[in-house]
Formats: C-alpha cells, structure tokens, sequence
C-alpha cells in the first residue's frame, strides 16, 4: 500500500460550502447555458475549475497583508518582492503585474510582430489568445508520448526538438518571433518538462536566435517532478533546480495565482536583456498602472513576495503532488480512463476514452463537466476541442490533440474526503456513460469563447 503524505499544515479557519439537490444542479448549468464558467459558486460543492488564485494563503501571507506599504511608488513591499525573484530565478529584472493574462498582454508585443509564429510545447488558451491578438500564429509540438494517456513516461511535457527545429527550418527563423516552454504542460495534463528537454531547447533557441521565454505558472511543480524523476537531481533543492532551469531561458511569465498561492498576481521576468526590460515597462505604465506596482496593491506584493517561498517547500509540493496522486490511485483503480501519470496540479480525465460515442465537434470534454456538475456539484472544465476557437481564416472547428476534463485541486483547500467524493461520482458516471449526449454551441465570441460561451445538449 502507497503511503501518502499528510498535510503539512493544521487548519485555522473554515469556510462553509453548500450542498444542492440534483434537480437544482440541472437548473442552475440550464439558466447558466451549460457552461460551466456561467455557475455561480455558492451553487458548487467541490469547486475544481481553476487553481488559479483559489488556493488558500497562509498566516504568514495574511500578516504579510497587513504590513503591505500601499505607496504608489517605490514601495517597500514592491522592493521585497524584487529580492525574491532575484533570489529564486537568479534574474536581474522583474516586473509585477495582475495576473498571468496581463505579463503575456505586456511581453507579447515586444517579441512578436504580425504574421510570425509562436513555437511552444504547448500553449494554454490565454497564451494563444494574446499571440492571436498580435496577430501571429501558436504552434504547439509537444511530444508524441502525451498524446498516449494510457502509458507511464516521466516528462510527457516536453518539447518535441526534432519537429521544433524541423518548422523554423521550414518557415524560416525570421517568422519565428518566440519559443515558449510551458512549465509544467498544463493543456498536456499538467505534465512535466525535464531539465534535459529546457537546456537542448535553449540550444536551438540560441541557435536561431531566438527569444527563449518559460511560462512559469507551475515553475515549482516542475522542479518537485525534476528532483523526483531526473537523474542527478535528487539532493538538490527546489530553488536550485529552478535557477538552472531559467537560467536557460531570456525571459519568463508567471501567473503567480498558482504556484506562488495568491488570490491575485503575476510577474514578467526578464534575465538581462535591458532594452527588453525598458520595452516592457513602457507597456506595463499604460496597462497596468506604475512599474513598482503593477496593478496590485501593496498587501498583493508583499504576500507574493512570501508565497514564492512558499510554494517551493519542498514538503508542501510532496503534500500537494501527493493528493494528484492519490486521486489518480483511486481512478486508476476505478478504471476511469486520465493522463497517466498525474501532473501536479489537477486530474486529466480522458473524456474522449470515457465517451468514445461523442465526436470532438459535440465536445466531449465539455460533456463530461456538465455531467460531472449534476452528478455531484463538483465543477471542472472542458480541455479540449470546446477550448478551442473556430479557425479565423476557415471558421471551421479545430480538433484539439487530446479530449480532457480538467479536475484542478486549489492548494491546501481541499481535504482527502473531498476527493473521495470526486472519485465516487465520476466512478457513477462511468456505469452510465453511454447515455451522455454531447453539445452544441449556440453563442461565442471570437476569441477565448469557452469563458462566455453559451452551449444546449444534444438530443
């Protein structure tokens, strides 16, 4: 029998959540227009949509709030978390924005011009809507193994360097505008990029001169895999591993609401590129407000200044990997088809396996969050073909690689009998799959449409 670890934390506050029949369930995903997003949260039980700024904070980050300096400008707060970064990335130049979206808004425009590709592993849905907003085209070349959910591999993230350097040759280097490693991949279920796949990326990179940015968003998470699945890393430290692996890259984004446990933030880090720098902080003054504040309050700075500490503690990250893990042993057991292994962040499951009778077009994955909600409350989200906006040149839909429903676990908010009752329910789905209908959708916008979207069942 796994021994799994236990909390590294005592609880010191509760939050009440609200149970619901079934028959409101199916009024409130109606009235919501069957997506998912629409839901109001005191209608969820077990809210796994995002672990994005739904983690809970410490008291130390509760303390750091009320000593946040809320200055306009040069606050001391902002200077602490300037340290950390330093500290932690081994980079000279940070800056602080609101959230993810926002560092891939302000870098953006600064890398890519118009027609130029962005070359990634994987790009998740805000990535690609701000490369589409530059009006350049994201290419994902991720590795075969991801695409196979069944069997082990220890690092289905990684770039595939044999196509990577296969399409700038193609298209030529001079319509590449940037090569992104997402860490961990997460449209690839949370999966993990090695510290072998982050340096010969850099080589190609450096080779074609290319900008090199990390989408740091799970930075941590992947250094906890890299220490447990690399060889030559076993006795180095989290904050050890992440210097080597950015110090590969020119630049990264952070949505900071994940591995740094915030409820709100992001930085930009750029490693000593000052003309890069300087390009970046005369976007950040029109869109997110002064540089040393970025769009955050002063408590915001200074809890993620201690949050980036945090989340590299080597026993947090074995707790918080552990309950992946421990509801996969469940699944697996079950015979409920995820990506195999966990990620570190949320359960992949493969809806296109758990509902082969639901083509890619009626969404399958967006299928089995709507069954999942009336079934038990519980709120995930579609990864997959639904995720995907309509082809602007064609309006066709596009096929994603994989079909996955996203399960994510916020951090240190849920409980090992929460994920006993998401185990139960999808194991109840799966003894009625075969009369889940897939949808249609009846309203979308042109980009980032699976936020806003408005879909009906089929009959």
């Amino acid at each position: 029998m796994k021994k799994y670890v236990a909390e590294p934390f005592k609880i010191k506050m509760v939050e009440t959540i609200k149970m619901t029949t079934r028959e409101e369930r199916e009024k409130y995903l109606e009235e919501g227009n069957y997506n998912v997003f629409s839901l109001k949260s005191d209608y969820v039980y077990i809210d796994c949509l995002t672990d994005s700024g739904t983690g809970a904070m410490s008291d130390t980050q509760w303390a750091g709030i009320m000593t946040g300096d809320e200055s306009y400008a040069g606050a001391r707060s902002y200077y602490r978390l300037m340290d950390a970064v330093k500290d932690i990335f081994g980079y000279r130049f940070a800056q602080p924005v609101h959230q993810g979206r926002a560092a891939e808004k302000v870098l953006f425009p600064c890398l890519l011009k118009e027609g130029q590709y962005s070359l990634s592993n994987m790009h998740f849905d805000t990535t690609r809507g701000h490369i589409g907003l530059c009006k350049a085209k994201p290419i994902d070349l991720v590795v075969k193994e991801a695409r196979d959910t069944v069997n082990y591999a220890p690092f289905k993230g990684n770039m595939d360097l044999e196509r990577l350097e296969a399409f700038i040759n193609e298209v030529g280097s001079e319509n590449v505008g940037m090569i992104i490693m997402t860490i961990t991949n997460n449209t690839a279920g949370g999966q993990p990029v090695s510290m072998q796949n982050i340096r010969e990326t850099a080589v190609i990179a450096k080779k074609y001169n290319l900008p090199y940015v990390i989408d740091a968003a799970r930075f941590a998470e992947n250094a906890y895999f890299i220490k447990t699945r690399e060889k030559g890393y076993e006795d180095k430290s989290i904050i050890d591993i992440t210097r080597e692996a950015f110090g590969y890259a020119d630049a990264f984004t952070m949505s900071a609401k994940k591995d740094a446990i915030v409820n709100m933030g992001g930085l930009i880090g750029i490693k000593d590129n000052e003309e890069l720098y300087n390009a970046v902080k005369g976007y950040t003054v029109p869109y997110e407000g002064f540089v040393t504040y970025g769009g955050l309050a002063g408590r915001d700075l200074e809890a993620l200044a201690i949050g980036l500490y945090e989340g590299t503690n080597y026993d947090f990250l074995k707790y918080r990997i552990g309950q992946v893990e421990y509801l996969g042993d469940l699944l697996k057991e079950a015979g409920i088809p995820f990506q195999y292994p966990v990620g570190g962040h949320a359960i992949f499951v493969d809806a296109k396996k758990l509902l082969p009778h639901i083509p890619y077009f009626q969404f399958p994955g967006q299928a089995l969050a709507c069954e999942l909600y009336l079934e038990a409350g519980i709120r995930g989200c579609d990864i997959g073909s639904y995720m995907l906006d309509l082809d602007p040149v064609t309006g066709e839909q596009p096929e994603a690689e994989m079909e996955f429903t996203r399960l994510c676990i916020p951090r240190r908010v849920y409980t090992q009998a929460h994920l006993d009752v998401i185990a139960e329910a999808l194991i109840n789905i799966r003894d009625n799959a075969h009369t889940i209908k897939g949808y249609e959708i009846t309203w979308q916008p042109k980009v980032l449409r699976h936020f806003t979207a408005k879909l009906k069942p089929l009959k």
